[in-house]
C-alpha cells in the first residue's frame, strides 16, 4: 500500500475508526497525521532509549510532566504496553531515528532495528483532548484543514535530569478570542495529556520569531479575531534526544503517534 492512501478494509471515517482497526491501517502503509483518529480514545508519544538510558528519561519526564506525562513504560524489549495492544514497532504511521542525536531517517516501521535492551516510553497527546475541544464548539484548524499540529521549539529549557536536557517544545492552535477562556478550562481537566496552555498570545515571549515556520508539522493559519494558543508537547522528548545525543533512539514522527485503547475519559479529571 502507498503511504497516503486509505485501506478498503476499513468503511469508516478515520473519527470512527476503533484504534485496532486504526493501527492495521498503520501497520499496513498509511502514513498520516493521527489528529482526528478514533475519537474518544487518548493518543500518545512513543520514545524509545536503551535500558542504561531509560532511568535518566524517567527522571527527566518526572521533572517536566507538563511536556513529559508518562501514560505507561515498557519492560526492556517489550513491543506492547498495557495501554497499547499493538505492536510499538509497526501500528504507528511513521517513526523517527536517531544516532548520536542526530535524526537520521524518518520510516514506516521499526521491526529490524529493534532491540531488547530499548525500553519504550509512552507519553500523553494533546490529540487526546482535541475531541473534548470540538465538542464543546471550540474550533481545530489542522484537523478542519485535514493537516498537521504546528509545532515549535522555545526558548524556555527543561529542568535537566541525568544525561538529558533540551528545549521546551509546544504546539499551538489559534482560538478565536471569545473561547479561549472555554479551551484553557477545557484542556486543564487533562493534566496527563498536557493540561492547560502554558502559554496564550505573543509567541516571541516563548522566542518564536515567525509562526508560518514551525520546527514541525505543518503551517497553522491564524486568522483575524483568533489567538495563537500554545500547549506544552510530546515531541519535547525527541528535541531532548537531539540536545544530549544519546547513541540510539527511536521516536515517532511528530504528529503521527500511538493509538491507544484507553478512552481519553479515563485521563479527565474534575
Amino acid at each position: 500500500m502507498s503511504p497516503e492512501t486509505v485501506s478498503p478494509a476499513s468503511s469508516y471515517p478515520p473519527a470512527d475508526l476503533p484504534p485496532a482497526r486504526a493501527r492495521e491501517l498503520f501497520r499496513g502503509g498509511t502514513r498520516v497525521p493521527t489528529s482526528g483518529y478514533s475519537n474518544g480514545y487518548a493518543q500518545a508519544n512513543l520514545l524509545c532509549l536503551p535500558r542504561d538510558l531509560a532511568f535518566d528519561f524517567l527522571l527527566f519526564a518526572q521533572r517536566n510532566p507538563r511536556s513529559c506525562p508518562v501514560l505507561d513504560v515498557t519492560e526492556p524489549g517489550e513491543v506492547s504496553a498495557s495501554v497499547f495492544d499493538g505492536d510499538l514497532r509497526t501500528d504507528l504511521p511513521a517513526y523517527r531515528v536517531y544516532r548520536d542525536g542526530e535524526y537520521v531517517e524518518e520510516r514506516s516501521e521499526v521491526t529490524d532495528l529493534w532491540r531488547e535492551d530499548l525500553v519504550s516510553f509512552l507519553i500523553g497527546c494533546s490529540f487526546t483532548f482535541e475531541t473534548p475541544l470540538l465538542e464543546a464548539g471550540v474550533p481545530v484548524r489542522h484537523i478542519e484543514t485535514g493537516g498537521n499540529v504546528a509545532m515549535y521549539e522555545t526558548n524556555r529549557p527543561c529542568r535537566p535530569a541525568g544525561r538529558f536536557r533540551g528545549p521546551l517544545v509546544v504546539s499551538m492552535r489559534p482560538i478565536p478570542a471569545h473561547q479561549v477562556a472555554d479551551a484553557v478550562r477545557i484542556t486543564s481537566r487533562y493534566p496527563a495529556v498536557h493540561g492547560a496552555p502554558v502559554h496564550v498570545g505573543d509567541p516571541s515571549a516563548l522566542g518564536i520569531e515567525d509562526l508560518t515556520r514551525p520546527d514541525y508539522g505543518d503551517p497553522v493559519e491564524v486568522r483575524e479575531g483568533e489567538i495563537p494558543v500554545f500547549w506544552a508537547c510530546g515531541v519535547t522528548p525527541q528535541a531532548a534526544v537531539m540536545a544530549s545525543a544519546p547513541e540510539f533512539a527511536i521516536g515517532h514522527a511528530p504528529g503521527h503517534m500511538a493509538i491507544t485503547d484507553v478512552r481519553d475519559s479515563t485521563y479527565q479529571v474534575p
